[in-house]
């Protein structure tokens, strides 16, 4: 008899090929879980985009927006204000691209993740913290062509006692390093954690309710309580998602500002 069932909590996190046809002219055995993920959410974006366009090439002198309108409009108010918060000066529009581009991949990408039997995208490790060092390598080009040889002066605070440079320069750079890491890391180990969580509860009170009929009866208390975790992941992915745009935006200040 086949096992439906998931027999460790991490099963979930394992990549397994959707299909496969090995072929000299066709390979879609790279169709796993991940990138399943990857297709949907450019589909999901692709449909948005469209969604979008499409009202605005309807409205003629009037712009009559619907409630996804205006909800996206609001979204992107949030981040444009925290960019214009973060960054300032004359020179924060341009970047508000980027970081409402991130904003809303990464959310779109914890969203689709809550799907039951979806793949967490933002779980994976090696995508996450890859985003992340990609992300840390840009700022830092950007911060080298903006401000020169002066940029290196970001690792060494002001008013440092000449013996005290060479070791405040070794932990600042090892501090500035780490974005790389921990960026990516953050958001990863929380929908892991959360996701981790969901799995054991669900099957505890699984195994609980199939018992008999008082068991099944008292398992309707911890399901409750299951459904309000399962809450309270939506509205962390929402913030993971936030979170990871304050964080851009400040790595952008300091690159474009040096402090």
């Amino acid at each position: 008899m086949t096992n439906n069932y998931i027999n460790s909590p991490l099963d979930q996190f394992i990549i397994n090929n959707l299909l496969e046809i090995n072929s000299p002219f066709l390979n879609l055995s790279t169709l796993n879980f991940s990138t399943f993920s990857l297709y949907t959410l450019f589909v999901v974006l692709v449909i948005s985009l469209t969604f979008i366009l499409s009202i605005g090439g309807e409205s003629n002198n009037l712009v009559k927006g619907s409630n996804w309108l205006i909800a996206i409009e609001a979204i992107f108010d949030t981040i444009l204000n925290m960019v214009k918060g973060q960054i300032g000066g004359s020179v924060y529009g341009r970047y508000v691209p980027l970081v409402y581009t991130l904003f809303t991949f990464i959310l779109v990408a914890n969203l689709i993740g809550m799907v039951p039997y979806n793949f967490a995208l933002s779980a994976s490790l090696i995508y996450i913290i890859g985003i992340s060092v990609s992300l840390w390598i840009g700022l830092t080009i950007l911060g080298l062509f903006l401000n020169k040889a002066v940029f290196f002066s970001l690792f060494v605070p002001s008013g440092t006692p000449l013996p005290l440079v060479p070791v405040l320069v070794l932990i600042e750079l090892l501090s500035y390093t780490a974005r790389a890491i921990s960026l990516g890391l953050r958001l990863a180990a929380n929908t892991l954690s959360g996701h981790l969580l969901m799995s054991i509860l669900g099957n505890l009170v699984k195994n609980l309710m199939s018992i008999n009929y008082f068991t099944f009866i008292f398992g309707l208390i911890p399901l409750a309580g299951i459904f309000a975790i399962v809450i309270l992941e939506f509205a962390i992915a929402c913030i993971q998602a936030y979170v990871f745009a304050i964080l851009t935006s400040s790595y952008l200040k300091d690159s474009i500002y040096l402090h």
